[in-house]
């Protein structure tokens, strides 16, 4: 593991007036485990320009609980790497005392009691609040960005096919955004909301699959603080592996690099004296790009899920990294000079809802939203008796829930479970309702399968996710976990080479090896295959809850990973 010392010599500073992370009174603060919203958004402006990012927000309005990774593996180059640290290494590595608000924001640590101190995070009335501070405080020098995946996650998402996030961030007047899981509401949904919004959706890389031309618009020009700012859009390069090719099929992606380069040589002869990159890549892969596209002052970055107190400096670009579903927002303020950027300070403002106030119209826009739903929102399904969480790269206890459910009403002898980075967490002793179930699994293609699979063709099934999240190349790499497994177990070797990092398939409930030419019958869920048939998933877990009203979890140690 790298020390902080060697951390910060690698993300030096732009000028001796760069700033961190963390202000002075959130530190003493956090000594005293106490904080008010002055702590959070006291910031000594600095500069001409302002960014504020967020992203992966996952269709979540309200104040939730969110478990960030205990396990986040690196390998080749980046192997202990911000973001890939985690736990009391994170801790370590920022200097950060256990117990205080920024290790609850932040890590895995300790995370059941302390959110009982902390209370939950997010919640779009409060990132309204934190936005419209910066924006009274910077007036017309700030600028507003949208990472994307930002209309799903969430029942009342689904239900609306996204208008509710549409409703409340034009509320917000964000200046652009790109996006991801946006393109699983298909092509005809996505063209009538951006068709809607009173700002850009930005993808350089998407391309019209039949004709080869740009099929939305690459960036857009802004003027802030007598500075012109292009903001270059980076849609998921990869959408069409990752979910369902058949629901956007008038469309292509790619990371397109080269595209890249000629935005950034384009925004620079249109007068650009800052550029920013709007990127849904995720951060190996942005990593990769600052080091390889020159002319990129700051890539926002986003679909990996990671939050980082301070930036991360490749050459000459800042990389900026603000969480996922409303917990951060991110806050640079920047010095552009003809000659380009000077220095910068930065906050990753963490949006504990119990100490940022409502704001008003917010509050209320987002009860509107939601009212029709309001009485299924909050059934109750099961009673929480382990702490339900998502991330992590093998496993989490929300797709444990979900695998034994697959298990038990589908009637198989393997499930798996998809390795999707989105989903909130619910406590301990909580009840366990139909809003917290849907923050799981709300989605357009939720069917649960039931099928026959080899042996071999389970272990191709754990090669291919695991070179997809492993590849020693980021630009290979697809950003999500690994699928997670029902009723089998096996060892992994993340560092190792393609078709050779799975072995020691087991059949848990026997303890016999999995054979390469055996059939199993396997459940599953979110196939990219349209034809794909069974329950939604959120019906077989539901089932399952009723006959098992307590959730009762024990860890699951049915993944090894080998070096």
């Amino acid at each position: 593991m790298i020390s902080r010392r060697e951390f910060l010599a690698a993300t030096t500073a732009l000028s001796a007036l760069a700033g961190t992370g963390l202000s002075s009174n959130w530190a003493r603060a956090a000594s005293r485990q106490a904080l008010s919203q002055s702590d959070l958004l006291d910031f000594q402006s600095f500069g001409n320009v302002t960014l504020v990012h967020i992203t992966d927000i996952h269709g979540q309005l309200m104040p939730m609980h969110f478990r960030e990774p205990s396990v986040n593996l690196g390998v080749g180059s980046v192997a202990g790497l911000p973001p890939h640290v985690s736990g009391a290494d994170f801790l370590k590595l920022y200097n950060i005392e256990p117990g205080t608000p920024q290790a609850y924001a932040l890590t895995s640590d300790d995370f059941t009691s302390l959110a009982s101190a902390y209370g939950r995070m997010g919640g779009m009335d409060r990132i309204a609040t934190i936005v419209n501070s910066i924006r009274s405080a910077r007036g017309d020098n700030m600028l507003l960005l949208d990472g994307g995946d930002t209309w799903q996650g969430s029942y009342t998402s689904l239900k609306t096919k996204g208008q509710d996030m549409v409703d409340a961030m034009n509320a917000l007047k964000p200046d652009a955004m790109t996006g991801h899981w946006e393109f699983t509401y298909g092509t005809a949904r996505v063209k009538e909301i951006v068709d809607s919004l009173p700002f850009p959706f930005l993808g350089g890389n998407i391309y019209d699959a039949e004709w080869n031309e740009p099929a939305f618009k690459a960036y857009k020009m802004f003027e802030k603080g007598g500075v012109r700012i292009a903001v270059i859009g980076q849609a998921f390069p990869y959408t069409p592996v990752a979910n369902p090719r058949w629901m956007f099929p008038d469309w292509s992606f790619g990371i397109r690099e080269e595209e890249i380069v000629a935005n950034v040589k384009a925004a620079r002869a249109e007068g650009a004296s800052l550029v920013v990159l709007l990127s849904h890549n995720g951060f190996d892969v942005d990593r990769a790009v600052a080091s390889r596209v020159p002319g990129i002052d700051v890539i926002l970055t986003g679909h990996t899920h990671d939050a980082l107190p301070e930036p991360v400096k490749v050459g000459k670009t800042l990389l900026i990294a603000s969480g996922s579903h409303g917990k951060f927002v991110s806050r640079l303020d920047l010095d552009v000079g003809k000659d380009g950027v000077a220095g910068f300070r930065y906050r990753l403002i963490p949006v504990f809802s119990d100490v940022i106030a409502q704001d008003a119209a917010m509050t209320k826009l987002v009860a509107d939203l939601r009212a029709p739903y309001e009485s299924e929102l909050k059934r109750e399904l099961a009673t929480a008796d382990t702490l339900l969480y998502r991330r992590g790269n093998f496993n989490g206890t929300i797709d444990d829930l979900i695998c034994q459910a697959l298990l038990d009403v589908r009637e198989a002898d393997i499930a798996l479970s998809p390795g999707f980075r989105w989903g909130t967490s619910v406590l301990p002793g909580a009840k366990i309702t139909v809003e917290d179930l849907h923050n799981s699994c709300a989605m357009t293609y939720p069917s649960a399968y039931r099928s026959t699979m080899s042996g071999q063709q389970l272990r191709d099934i754990l090669e291919d996710v695991a070179d997809n999240l492993f590849h020693k190349d980021p630009y290979y790499q697809q950003g999500g976990d690994m699928v997670r497994v029902g009723g089998m177990g096996y060892s992994i070797v993340p560092e190792g080479e393609m078709g050779s990092r799975i072995s020691d398939m087991v059949l848990l409930k026997t303890g016999e090896a999995i054979e390469p030419t055996k059939n199993y019958v396997v459940a599953g869920w979110a196939s990219v295959n349209q034809a794909t048939e069974g329950p939604p998933i959120w019906d077989v877990v539901e089932e399952h809850l009723k006959r098992n009203p307590t959730v009762q979890l024990a860890e699951n140690r049915s993944v090894k990973i080998k070096h």
